[in-house]
């Protein structure tokens, strides 16, 4: 079962990502054109997951996270989370 893709910013910390990265972050643009993408790709994660079993982590979720593992060289899936 898809879950929404929400963010969480308040769960773990007082501070935003949007506080702390500059205006002038080349991610700023790159997070625009993503979220853009993955809105078109909305309806086809829609039709892929199943309508009932267990809740899944969004798939927009994991593949932001798998953007940024690929721009910061980070070579486990166990170290953003450091």
């Amino acid at each position: 079962m898809r879950v929404a893709d929400a963010m969480q910013e308040s769960l773990f910390t007082l501070a935003k990502p949007d506080d702390v990265v500059p205006e002038d972050h080349p991610l700023r643009g790159v997070r625009l054109l993503v979220n853009t993408a993955l809105t078109e790709m909305n309806a086809r994660f829609n039709q892929i997951y199943a309508p009932s079993g267990w809740d899944s982590i969004a798939p927009e979720k994991l593949i932001r996270a798998l953007l940024l593992q690929a721009f910061y060289l980070i070579r486990s899936e166990r170290q953003p989370c450091e």
